[in-house]
C-alpha cells in the first residue's frame, strides 16, 4: 500500500507551567539583576537551550510502504494512545499530521505493530507503551538521589514507594541541593537524556556567597579549571543581590558530579542554595517540595524528540 506524502504543521510545547522567578524588584538596600551572560557562537541561550530539540528535516524519498497486514488500524493505536476519539484520529491522518516511521500517512486502512512503529503526530513523538512511565519529582533537601543508602539517609525511593512501576532516575542532584528529577522506567530514553551527545540543558537557581560582578559570569562562560578539565557555562543570568548574597539563574548542560557547585567555588562565590528548576524542555513548575507528578503525552512528546526518539 502507497502512502501519500505531504507536509505537516508541527508544533512544540510543554504541559508544566514555567518555574517561579523572584521579583526583579530589588529589596531596599538590595540591587536589580539584570546581568545577562551567554556564551559565544557554541553556546546555547537560555531559550535554545531549554527548547525541545526540532527533529531534523529528512531529504526526499521514495515513500515506503509501513503497512503491516496482521498490525492495528493506525486510527485505533492512536485512540488508544489517547490522541482523541477513532472520528478525531481518521481527521488526524487524512488532514497529514501523522508519520509512521518517518513516512507520512494519509490513508485511513494502514495497519501498524504498535511495538515496532515509532509514531509522531505534529512533529511529537507518541509513547505506544501503556507500561512505560516517566515523572518528574521536586527532590526535597537532604534526601539523596539513590534508591537505597546503606547509611539510613532518606532516598527517592522513598517518595516513590506508591508507584508500582520498577522506576530509576535520570541524573542526580546531590543531598544538599534541591528540584527537578527525572525517574523512567524507559531504559532508552533514560540512557538518551544521560547521554553527552544529546546535550540536554539543565537551569538551575543558585544563591552565592558575595556580589557578582560581570567578569565573573564572563569567566564562567569561557570556562573554568576544574580538577577534572575544564567545564563552561550555557548562560549566567543574575536575578538579585542583596545583604552580600547573590542570586543567579545557570544553564548548563554538563552533568559531571557536583558541577555546579564546584565552578562557583572555582570563581570564588560559594553556593549556600542549588534548586533544578528545568531539564531540557520540562519544567519544575510549581510541583510542591517531595511530590511527583506523571508527564503529559505532550511534555513527553518534546522530551523523547530532545534525545531524537
Amino acid at each position: 500500500m502507497s502512502n501519500e506524502r505531504r507536509g505537516g504543521s508541527r508544533r512544540e510545547s510543554g504541559d508544566g507551567q514555567q518555574p517561579r522567578r523572584p521579583a526583579r524588584s530589588g529589596k531596599p538596600g538590595g540591587k536589580q539583576g539584570g546581568q545577562n551572560f551567554r556564551g559565544g557562537s557554541s553556546a546555547k541561550s537560555r531559550a535554545q537551550a531549554n527548547a525541545p530539540r526540532r527533529r531534523p528535516a529528512k531529504p526526499t524519498e521514495p515513500a515506503r510502504d509501513v503497512h503491516v497486514e496482521d498490525g492495528v488500524r493506525l486510527q485505533k493505536v492512536l485512540a488508544q494512545a489517547g490522541l482523541g476519539s477513532r472520528r478525531a484520529s481518521e481527521e488526524l491522518i487524512a488532514n497529514g499530521h501523522v508519520e509512521v516511521d518517518g513516512q507520512i500517512v494519509t490513508e485511513l486502512g494502514v495497519r501498524v505493530d504498535p511495538a515496532t512503529a515509532v509514531i509522531h503526530v505534529d512533529g511529537l513523538r507518541i509513547q505506544l507503551d501503556q507500561d512505560k512511565v516517566t515523572i518528574a519529582l521536586n527532590k526535597p533537601l537532604g534526601v539523596v538521589s539513590t534508591m537505597d543508602d546503606p547509611k539510613g539517609r532518606p532516598t527517592v525511593a522513598d517518595l516513590i514507594k506508591n508507584r508500582e512501576e520498577r522506576l530509576f532516575h535520570v541524573g542526580r542532584l546531590d543531598a544538599d541541593s534541591e528540584g527537578l528529577l527525572l525517574l523512567t522506567n524507559d531504559g532508552e530514553l533514560a540512557n538518551r537524556l544521560s547521554h553527552p551527545k544529546y546535550q540536554i540543558a539543565k537551569t538551575y537557581l543558585v544563591t552565592v556567597e558575595g556580589e557578582v560582578y560581570p567578569r565573573v559570569g564572563r569567566e564562567l562562560l569561557k570556562g573554568v579549571e576544574l580538577e577534572d578539565g575544564v567545564a563552561k557555562m550555557d548562560a549566567v543570568h543574575v536575578l538579585q543581590q542583596i545583604d552580600g548574597l547573590a542570586m543567579l539563574e545557570v544553564v548548563l548542560h554538563e552533568g559531571r558530579n557536583r558541577i555546579v557547585r564546584r565552578m562557583f567555588d572555582a570563581v570564588g562565590h560559594p553556593v549556600k542554595r542549588l534548586v533544578r528548576t528545568r531539564i531540557g524542555p520540562i519544567p519544575l513548575g510549581d510541583l510542591k517540595a517531595g511530590r511527583t507528578r506523571v508527564l503529559g503525552r505532550t511534555e513527553l512528546g518534546t522530551l523523547m524528540n530532545a534525545v531524537d526518539l
